[in-house]
């Protein structure tokens, strides 16, 4: 890893305590309609999520241009490469590492599904990427999500997808894995415990309330995740604010998930 990688990891990870807080706004097309939901305002979603104080936010590209100027210099900025559809109608990566440095990104992110007739297609999209940013030094986060095709492509969080998602992600060569927790504590800490890179957590599986989320981000902490990469659960559970400051309560102060809820007034 050469010293330009270091540096853009390391404003990743800026915080005292190691781990690390990212807020996602960086769902584009993948969820269908744009009229509904916690990013249908995706200018005012940004908004609210970046007063909560993120370490980073992921971001798609056209939107990183439009809306970050405003807020260059008070998180780090990841471009988000990586953009698909359930039925894989999309599938298609919109954003290179000369991009991410265009933008004056500190990393960028592929977001792949994994266990589909397409798989290896996506995984070439981290293979390739990773083989492009080297020349850069411009670290790669990847997110992987394992799907069951057989159930309109629904993502699983079973411990051996997940298993699975992870080991493509370092056996590509990425620099950071975002993957969603399994829920089993052993199984995801014996994963983390064999994974030679940082494992952050995906906000997903979307919980019925802020109080689940915080729970499982703070199992997932126990068992050795570096942080969480929140979105559904971050904007999609009332004030976005008050969510994403429970959310660094938990992550960076180590504060059991009912009294990061109280503390943030959520």
């Amino acid at each position: 890893m050469g010293l330009g990688t270091k540096v853009r990891l390391s404003r990743l990870f800026s915080h005292a305590s190691g781990n690390l807080f990212g807020g996602a706004v960086d769902h584009f097309v993948g969820y269908g309609n744009v009229r509904e939901g916690g990013l249908a305002d995706l200018p005012g979603a940004l908004e609210r999520v970046m007063a909560g104080g993120p370490d980073y936010i992921s971001i798609q590209p056209g939107a990183a241009r439009h809306l970050w100027s405003a807020y260059a210099g008070k998180a780090a900025l990841v471009i988000q490469a990586g953009c698909f559809t359930p039925d894989d109608r999309i599938r298609q990566l919109i954003a290179t590492p000369e991009d991410a440095v265009r933008y004056g990104a500190d990393a960028l992110a592929v977001a792949i599904p994994v266990r589909g007739d397409t798989e290896g297609h996506y995984i070439r999209w981290l293979t390739d990427t990773v083989n492009a940013a080297a020349r850069f030094e411009m670290p790669v986060v990847a997110h992987v999500y394992p799907r069951d095709y057989a159930n309109g492509g629904k993502i699983v969080f079973t411990p051996d997808e997940i298993a699975y998602a992870v080991r493509i992600g370092f056996e590509t060569g990425v620099d950071v894995i975002k993957v969603g927790y399994t829920g089993d504590f052993d199984s995801f800490k014996e994963t983390v415990a064999t994974c030679p890179v940082p494992i952050v957590i995906a906000g997903g599986p979307k919980t019925d309330t802020l109080l689940g989320a915080l729970t499982q981000t703070s199992d997932a902490l126990r068992a050795g995740a570096r942080g969480a990469v929140v979105g559904r659960n971050l904007w999609g559970h009332g004030d976005t604010t008050k969510a994403a400051r429970a959310f660094k309560f938990v992550i960076h102060d180590g504060m059991a998930p009912e009294a990061a809820l109280t503390a943030a007034g959520a």
